[in-house]
């Protein structure tokens, strides 16, 4: 397994952005043409954060930020504020994990969730005092919410299919020696 695992973690580097790029296909799809009322939830920022938190390895930071720049262009959002926000915000979530101690889902939920919400917060209040023209408050903060409850599912779907566990004692003491 040893020998496997730099393969694994190469081969998850790469299956990261191929998801991020058919999630960012299904979300500009012109599947309406009228104005929502409602805003879906953030899958691209659920998935980077539940992949920083489980394998903090799967998503290097350099990685990051280009998948969320591609998708700052592609959904005409400023470019580099929202990869910039992420990049922090997996960061600090990437310094949060204890390999050598089980944090129980509620838990990691929390810190999730409390991270997003400064994500959401952050973003708004910098486009606020650069003068750029935002969604209203209601449609961001029905995304929000929306994002941190669509988190379980996104976690189970990364863990069932994809193999996107937490690390080991012993993976992160790997990890660790490189």
């Amino acid at each position: 397994m040893a020998n496997n695992a730099p393969a694994r973690i190469w081969i998850m580097r790469a299956a990261f952005p191929a998801l991020a790029l058919v999630v960012m296909f299904f979300h500009l799809l012109p599947l309406d043409t009228l104005p929502s009322r409602w805003a879906p939830p953030d899958l691209l920022l659920a998935l980077v954060m539940a992949w920083s938190v489980r394998r903090p390895d799967y998503v290097p930071t350099l990685l990051i930020a280009l998948t969320f720049l591609l998708a700052d262009l592609l959904f005409q959002r400023p470019p580099g504020l929202m990869a910039l926000l992420v990049v922090l915000a997996c960061s600090f979530l990437k310094s949060q994990v204890q390999p050598h101690r089980e944090t129980a889902f509620i838990g990691e939920w929390v810190t999730v969730a409390m991270t997003i919400t400064a994500v959401t917060l952050l973003n708004r209040l910098i486009l606020a005092v650069l003068g750029v023209v935002q969604p209203s408050l209601g449609l961001i903060l029905i995304q929000m919410v929306a994002t941190l409850l669509i988190y379980p599912l996104i976690v189970l779907i990364s863990q069932s299919l994809l193999g996107v566990r937490k690390l080991s004692p012993a993976e992160a003491e790997a990890l660790g020696s490189r």
